[in-house]
């Protein structure tokens, strides 16, 4: 990361030289067994552990372990205290335990899930596409879901139209998610 975005690792600095950074990764890792930190390359990492909690600038995050195809887990992670929000971009299916902490019959309806949505048609054997997406956004139903990762073949305007329909007939608020989106909620 050093070699490519040197701007984002923190440097020694010299004497009577000022910091000047626009940002800075803190890097941490989520493990299971680990528990020590270590030092690749000058970066410190810092392992939390995968299944418990974890506060980031003032907000507690909950790990949500996903599968991203057969043999991997990812997480994604649940948020907000006033309101409840899943962020899960890398999915392929949900456990039943991550989909009982975030479906409205198991520990209570989300207020936003922001979930993956390759294709607009069939499968994918790393991710949710939109068949998936919708049928899983049934099982766990929030209140509202913006759907990400979409590839090119999806029309922001006409399958918003679509998603629509089935929001009215679902009782779901669903849209696809676009850059710039603004979605103002109390944290």
């Amino acid at each position: 990361v050093a070699a490519k975005f040197p701007y984002l690792v923190q440097k020694k600095l010299r004497e009577g030289q000022e910091e000047r950074r626009v940002a800075q990764l803190d890097w941490r890792i989520i493990e299971q067994d680990y528990d020590k930190p270590f030092v690749a390359s000058g970066l410190k990492f810092v392992p939390l552990p995968y299944d418990k909690p974890f506060v980031a600038s003032g907000l507690k995050f909950v790990p949500l372990p996903v599968m991203h195809g057969e043999d991997y887990i990812c997480l994604g992670f649940l948020f907000g205290e006033k309101s409840k929000v899943a962020y899960i971009s890398d999915v392929s299916r949900f456990p039943s335990n991550t989909e009982y902490v975030i479906s409205k019959s198991g520990s209570g309806q989300l207020d936003l899930l922001i979930v993956d949505c390759l294709y607009k048609k069939g499968s994918h054997n790393v991710h949710l596409c939109l068949p998936q997406t919708l049928d899983a956004l049934k099982r766990i139903c929030p209140k509202r879901a913006l759907l990400i990762g979409m590839t090119h073949d999806f029309d922001q305007h006409k399958d918003n139209k679509v998603l629509m329909e089935w929001s009215e007939r679902e009782g779901i608020h669903v849209q696809l998610a676009r850059d710039g989106l603004k979605v103002p909620i109390d944290l």
